[in-house]
């Protein structure tokens, strides 16, 4: 029997890639990601005793993988909760849907050398006084929906600015900062934690939040380490730790993030 493939067979092909491309983001490094592989390993089993004929196992086995649709959901309600996050406010933008963000990770279209600079500025000097910042900047979905809880400012960006809320003794220190459309849009935002086991020790929670930012929407996240004075910069769930101002200055101005 000959064996055809049409270009809807392709594109269903192509649809589940990219389904499974980022359920694999959204649970790596979880507890979710193990469960999902005894999950996988217990249908794969099933298959085998099936082909096998061996009845009463594959009997029992078919009943669990009846009901493991409804399974799934209550084990992976937080992932499910998060992949639609993701798919709500990160593949569809402020101002349309951009379907090419499915893959890409980045953009190479410049930044704003002045709120760049002033960004910098103000991390280079809060991480001389060893001074903790989180300060999240939006490149094309909403953080509306972060500002939630936090103080809206609505400020022009200036390192004078930054390195007042993040002062110790001021009322908005505690909490991120959200840059959106040129502006700091809010401060004192709490932020999603990640779910990731597999970070080290030395990660707060300030570099967790950041992380989980990160996991939620396409926001660009710096983190100022209280302990060290180190500055990181988290994307798209991976950490550069211990950049110098010089390198997030570049990190800046090479992303479209104003």
């Amino acid at each position: 029997m000959p064996f055809h493939i049409t270009i809807l067979d392709i594109i269903d092909i192509v649809l589940v890639a990219i389904v499974l491309f980022q359920l694999y983001r959204l649970i790596r490094g979880t507890a979710a990601f193990s469960i999902f592989l005894g999950i996988f390993f217990i249908y794969l089993f099933w298959l085998v005793v099936k082909a096998l004929n061996m009845e009463l196992i594959s009997a029992l086995l078919g009943q669990v993988i009846g009901v493991g649709v409804i399974a799934l959901i209550i084990v992976f309600q937080q992932e499910v909760r998060r992949f639609l996050l993701v798919i709500g406010n990160k593949y569809i933008t402020r101002s349309r849907f951009s379907f090419s963000r499915l893959f890409s990770l980045v953009t190479n279209e410049p930044g704003s050398p002045r709120e760049a600079e002033e960004i910098v500025k103000a991390c280079e000097r809060l991480a001389s006084k060893k001074t903790g910042a989180l300060i999240v900047i939006g490149r094309k979905s909403s953080l509306d929906l972060f500002s939630e809880g936090g103080e809206i400012l609505k400020a022009q960006i200036s390192a004078e600015l930054l390195e007042t809320i993040f002062f110790k003794n001021t009322p908005l220190h505690d909490g991120a900062v959200l840059i959106e459309g040129g502006l700091i849009l809010a401060a004192r935002c709490p932020l999603p934690t990640t779910d990731q086991v597999t970070l080290p020790p030395r990660f707060g929670m300030r570099h967790r939040a950041a992380i989980g930012m990160s996991e939620h929407s396409d926001a660009l996240i710096v983190v100022l380490s209280e302990e060290s004075g180190f500055i990181s910069v988290v994307d798209t769930g991976e950490i550069r730790e211990n950049i110098t101002p010089n390198d997030l200055r570049n990190i800046l101005l090479m992303e479209k993030v104003w």
